[in-house]
């Protein structure tokens, strides 16, 4: 039995292989941040908005360099942007919703401020 072999060694192309250790480290330093705040920060708002904000950095170098759509034409990305983006809002538009009516359901009310104890005088 006979084994074809058509198998054309392409050369390294060492532009490529820097890009793509280029964006790792750009992520790898990303991450180094959100370790920084995570173990420096009180937990909360902001720092769960500067968590967001890292990762959609981060997500945005994996969709442009990895997954190619950083080098096809502006068209193609904005059609593959913009209802992601539509969709994203929604979500958190409906977990918004349906947190506020759980809450309302249950009677649960939101505190602005300290609690103010009063003394009985028996």
């Amino acid at each position: 039995m006979e084994t074809a072999t058509n198998v054309i060694v392409q050369p390294v192309d060492k532009d490529k292989i820097k890009g793509i250790w280029k964006i790792a480290l750009y992520m790898a330093l990303i991450t180094a941040v959100e370790y920084v705040f995570a173990f420096t920060m009180d937990a909360g708002t902001l720092r769960s908005t500067i968590f967001v904000g890292l990762t959609i950095w981060k997500a945005f170098f994996i969709v442009s360099e990895f997954m190619h759509l950083g080098h096809e034409v502006k068209g193609l990305i904005y059609s593959i942007i913009l209802p992601m983006m539509f969709i994203i809002w929604l979500i958190v538009a409906l977990v918004n919703m349906e947190g506020a009516a759980i809450k309302d359901a249950r009677g649960i009310v939101d505190v602005e401020g300290p609690a103010v104890e009063q003394v009985n005088e028996d």
